[in-house]
Order: C-alpha cells, then sequence, then structure tokens
C-alpha cells in the first residue's frame, strides 16, 4: 500500500487513463512544434527525436537508443548534442543547414537539445555582406575620382594643360591596367568587380593589391555570392592586417582544379602565430581589442562555416617570407564546363563530272 500511495503522489493523483492521455499530447506536442527537439538520457544515448529535429539532422527515428556520434557521425553536431561544446545559440553546420542549438540538462540526469534553422538568415546575411563589400568598394572609387577631378580641376585652372593632359592619361592608364589584369584572370563580373573595387580601398590605404599570375577562374561558379563573400572578407583581414606597414602588399590568387576552386590571399603583415592558427576563426575571436576589430573575427569565421558547408576547408598559415596565408578550398565549386562544339567540316563542292 505505501508503494501504491507513492505512485499516487509521484502521480500527482491521475488515473492510469489520464495518464496516457497526457502522454499522448505532450508526444502530439513535440513532434508539431517547429523547432527540433532531441532528448538523451543519464548514459548519453537519444531517447526522443521529434519530428523537425529528423528533418534538420536528415535522420530518422532509428536513432533511438543511439549515442550522438553513432546517430550523426563524429563533428560539432554530435559534440553539441553530448555536451561536449558548452554554451548558448551554438551554430553548428550539418549538410546544408546551419543550425543554432541550446542543450538544457534534466532533474535525471539527461538533457533536451533543442534545434533551430538559420540557412535561410545566414544566407541573406551572406548576400548582405557580399553587398556591403561592394558598396565600400564604390565608395572608395568615388572617393578617389573626386580626388582626381579636383586635381585636373586646379591644373586647369593654373592653365597648365600639358600637365593636365599628362594626368587625365596617366589615370585612365592606372585604372585600364587593374581592370584588365583583373578581368583577363577572372571571368565572373561580379568577382572582377569585386577585386577592383578593392584594389581601390587598397590604393587609398597605401596597400598594393595584386592579383597573382597564377589565378585563372572561368566563369563556372555555382555560388559567386557566397565566393564574393569569402574573398571579400579575407582581403579585408589582410588589408587591416598590414595597414601602416612599410611596403605593404596583398596578393590574391584564385584557380580552379576541375570543379574546385582554390582560393589564397598572402600579406605582409605579423603574420598569425601557430596556437592562434585555429583561435581566430573562432566566431568573436580577434587579437585586438573591441570594436576596432570586431568584424574581423566574425568575417574569419564565416569563411569557415562558407567552406565547411560545401565540404571544404579554411585554413592559414605563414606565407613566404613572413605575413599570413589564407586559403580556402571549396570543392564542386563550378559547374562542369559545357560540351565542345562540334566542328563541321564543310563538304568539297561536287564537279559537274560527279553530279553528272
Amino acid at each position: 500500500m505505501a508503494h501504491l500511495r507513492r505512485v499516487h503522489r509521484q502521480t500527482r493523483d491521475l488515473a492510469f487513463s489520464d495518464i496516457a492521455s497526457l502522454l499522448s499530447e505532450r508526444e502530439a506536442m513535440l513532434h508539431g512544434i517547429r523547432e527540433g527537439v532531441v532528448a538523451l538520457d543519464r548514459t548519453g544515448r537519444i531517447r526522443l527525436v521529434n519530428d523537425e529535429a529528423q528533418r534538420l539532422l536528415g535522420i530518422g527515428d532509428a536513432v533511438v537508443g543511439r549515442s550522438p556520434d553513432e546517430a550523426l557521425g563524429a563533428g560539432r553536431t554530435a559534440d553539441v548534442l553530448a555536451g561536449r561544446v558548452t554554451g548558448t545559440d551554438l551554430l553548428t553546420v550539418r549538410g546544408q543547414r546551419v543550425l543554432v542549438a541550446n542543450r538544457m540538462p534534466t532533474d535525471d540526469g539527461g538533457a533536451v537539445a533543442t534545434l533551430r534553422d538559420r540557412t535561410e538568415l545566414e544566407q541573406l546575411g551572406r548576400e548582405l555582406d557580399s553587398t556591403r563589400g561592394l558598396i565600400d568598394a564604390l565608395r572608395a572609387q568615388d572617393h578617389e575620382h573626386a580626388n582626381r577631378m579636383h586635381t585636373l580641376l586646379g591644373l586647369l585652372e593654373l592653365e597648365m594643360y600639358d600637365d593636365a593632359v599628362e594626368f587625365v592619361g596617366e589615370v585612365v592608364g592606372d585604372h585600364r591596367a587593374t581592370a584588365e589584369q583583373v578581368t583577363e584572370r577572372i571571368a565572373d563580373p561580379l568577382l572582377a568587380a569585386l577585386l577592383v573595387g578593392k584594389a581601390t580601398v587598397a590604393a587609398e590605404r597605401g596597400v598594393a593589391l595584386w592579383v597573382s599570375d597564377r589565378t585563372r577562374l572561368p566563369d563556372r561558379l555555382i555560388d559567386p555570392q557566397g565566393l564574393v563573400t569569402v574573398v571579400g572578407n579575407l582581403v579585408d583581414n589582410a588589408l587591416d592586417a598590414v595597414a601602416g606597414k612599410p611596403h605593404a602588399r596583398v596578393e590574391v590568387e584564385l584557380r580552379a582544379e576541375g570543379r574546385t576552386a582554390i582560393l589564397r590571399v598572402r600579406d605582409t603583415g605579423p603574420g598569425i602565430p601557430p596556437e592562434h592558427q585555429e583561435l581566430i576563426f573562432t566566431e568573436g575571436w580577434s587579437t585586438k581589442k573591441p570594436p576596432a576589430h570586431r568584424e574581423r573575427g566574425i568575417g574569419l569565421s564565416l569563411v569557415r562555416r562558407l567552406a565547411e558547408r560545401q565540404g571544404g576547408s579554411a585554413t592559414v598559415g605563414e606565407a613566404h617570407g613572413g605575413g599570413a596565408e589564407f586559403t580556402v578550398v571549396l570543392p564542386e565549386a563550378l559547374a562542369d564546363p559545357g560540351p565542345e562544339p562540334a566542328l563541321t567540316v564543310p563538304s568539297a563542292p561536287q564537279t559537274a563530272k560527279e553530279e553528272s
């Protein structure tokens, strides 16, 4: 009787039919909400995964009873669900989805993890980031153009007409050389426009921005906006690193190997110490006090997430001669080249004898 009274007390005197009905309602609620829910028991094994979590993680309900590593494979998502990575609103990538995860312990020693889909928000943020990079480049070009017009106006007012003609020739020649250097090696118009603009930004900051002779990128990019974001963030990061340094230089190399795009950005800055070469890809991390370089940590974190989402990688090492060299590898970044047009050989005209 004592055991029965304890059960009634723990179940708040609910009848078994009421308990069954309540469980059914909670089960329907968990599977109906638009947020992924994964419950784990005290041993770290999955005991519940709702419909939304199955969709977001690309798994079925057969994972119940398995550990996150067994269900998902080794990786950040499994680490977050298992509690090996702690914090709130943790970002993780699962397939093509960017997820925000939170994990909360339960009274019985287990845990409940919630998952929210942030893929569309990340996509919008990526497009905004690339657009902002182009706007900054255009603003720098506008500022440089205004300076040149003021110089030309001064030469004309001083009646230094020969000097004005020479100045215009030099300006047009420099701009054409930079634009031609980029466009003859990078066929994608959006990416070429970004680099031409960034060259202007670099010149205003006293930095030489070069496109490597090894650069060759055809106009077959599947996601040019994504690559614009990656290139823009890495170039901005490099310009920050060399700012104020003598003989400051940034070199960009972009080439294709089959369907894989390989990007390298080298600078003549102070470089990244080996112990920090992974930390710099952590969101919000910076070698400088905020807010001076708040965007740097966010930018590098975004670069790595974009690369990993495409099955690629983003790393940093020491450039030849000092400075930093960032390398981004993006498999499947380019579409297959179209079929070569068939060569038609015109038939020889028939002679009168052949026609007869």
